[in-house]
């Protein structure tokens, strides 16, 4: 597909790099900016730098904020003993949604997939399990809670069972999300009913894979 123009060209390639944009939704995106008034573009250009340049991973959960603690991290009322781990921040969202967790999050920023070539020291497992040692004082008859809200899937089971391994020494009550959440299913595709019933009836977390 040859194109009338060098910078468009160029344009719909970078949109095409997007995941999910093939070649031809990525001009029809570039002739609409095209169509568009020039402030319009001038923002939409600045919104996506600025997100590049200002949004950065929280420090201490590995969602995403501009400075560096994120609002939930930052907020006195949560329970900084209950920790939920999930894949990325669209989970995070959909838990937050429910509006009846009122722990603290970690974002491992994806899953263990040795077909990927994700493992372990591409997610943020360290810093969980720092986060982890620093809550094994206190109450001992109400122990530190992480509870895994990862998907069904193999990758992550997976993940889920590296975790729980990683986990074990720091003394804390590791726990999973119930079956409310179908097999092979991602969080963020959960209903707010069933994904709210899956972190209230939630299990201990059992490393032969059941729950």
């Amino acid at each position: 597909m040859e194109l009338p123009s060098r910078k468009l060209t160029l344009a719909v390639e970078q949109i095409a790099s997007l995941p999910g944009i093939g070649k031809k939704s990525a001009l029809r995106l570039a002739l609409h900016l095209l169509r568009r008034d020039e402030e319009r573009v001038e923002a939409f250009a600045r919104a996506i730098l600025e997100m590049r340049t200002e949004v950065k991973p929280c420090s201490i959960c590995n969602s995403l904020s501009e400075g560096d603690m994120c609002g939930t991290c930052a907020d006195p009322l949560r329970d900084e003993r209950l920790i939920c781990v999930v894949e990325d921040l669209r989970d995070l969202l959909a838990i937050e949604a429910i509006g009846s967790f009122r722990g603290r999050f970690h974002v491992l920023g994806g899953l263990i997939s040795p077909m990927d070539g994700v493992g372990p020291g591409d997610l943020a497992i360290d810093g969980l399990v720092r986060r982890a040692q620093g809550l094994t004082s206190g109450d001992v008859d109400l122990p530190p809670e992480v509870i895994f809200a990862l998907p069904t899937t193999m990758e992550g089971e997976t993940t889920a069972f590296y975790l729980f391994k990683q986990l074990q020494p720091t003394g804390v009550r590791v726990t999973t999300i119930a079956r409310g959440v179908a097999v092979g299913d991602d969080l963020q595709h959960a209903d707010e009913a069933t994904l709210d019933a899956s972190i209230r009836r939630r299990l201990p977390y059992n490393e032969t894979g059941d729950r």
